[in-house]
């Protein structure tokens, strides 16, 4: 099972032109200090937060129970000139739980309604329920391919072109959440996949998109967990010159 968040802000439309429109940097600066304080709470507990729409974060948060989301919100609330929503959901797959998790939040109001602040709904998994399974993807050698050869810009709406397509691959046909990490990185949280369907969803947006790539995937009890051995599986990939590696678990760091 996978438990996932989504964070919203409440009523934060509106309140960017009230009682005028804001600077758009002052915005830009908000949704990043809010991300980072989400992503750093929810990290710090083993879990990932992904920021999305800047005003809307989505968090993979296995292990972290009901009485965690509400503290953070109190402290968000304390420290930002808005406050922050929580919808909370379980499920089979990665999509299904982040479906459950927006129904939960929209069944307490419109994100513009000014009378919803600071709701948290929807129950979470017992600690040790469920397990995480990651895919990190990385596009071969995109330094020599894109930076070093394209305009900033041209690179730039390549990678996002080759992710769009990825990300649009994985959620409409495996019910995985794939999400656009920096630099030339996806993250995906995707339900359990054999390897068989990596290498078809590679080959399928190699087709589309001319962007060559790997992936690691790895397994575990939270998302971190998880994400760790997906970035052991992609480096042994790299190695290995191969184009996706599985790792059950992360491998025992050496002392």
């Amino acid at each position: 099972m996978i438990q996932a968040t989504v964070f919203q802000a409440d009523d934060y439309g509106p309140w960017t032109v009230t009682p005028a429109p804001r600077p758009e940097m002052d915005l830009q600066i908000l949704q990043s200090r809010l991300y980072a304080e989400i992503a750093g709470f929810v990290g710090d507990r083993e879990g990932y937060a992904f920021y999305t729409r800047g005003d809307n974060v989505v968090g993979i948060t296995n292990g972290i129970d009901r009485d965690a989301h509400e503290r953070l919100q109190a402290s968000l609330g304390n420290r930002y000139p808005v406050t922050v929503s929580v919808g909370i959901g379980a499920g089979e797959t990665p999509a299904t739980a982040l479906s459950e998790a927006s129904s939960q939040l929209r069944a307490a109001g419109s994100a513009q309604d000014e009378t919803r602040t600071t709701i948290c709904r929807g129950e979470t998994l017992e600690t040790e329920t469920g397990e995480v399974t990651v895919g990190h993807f990385d596009i071969e050698n995109a330094t020599g391919r894109l930076t070093d050869r394209l305009d900033a810009f041209e690179a730039y709406t390549t990678i996002q072109q080759w992710y769009g397509t990825l990300a649009r691959r994985l959620y409409s046909d495996h019910d995985a959440l794939a999400f656009f990490v920096g630099g030339d990185n996806v993250v995906a949280v995707c339900p359990t996949l054999d390897r068989a369907i990596y290498h078809d969803v590679i080959e399928y947006v190699t087709d589309q998109t001319d962007v060559p790539f790997r992936v690691g995937v790895g397994t575990g009890t939270t998302a971190r967990e998880a994400g760790m051995a997906a970035k052991h599986g992609l480096e042994r990939g790299r190695e290995r010159d191969r184009d996706v590696v599985l790792v059950d678990q992360p491998p025992t760091p050496s002392v």
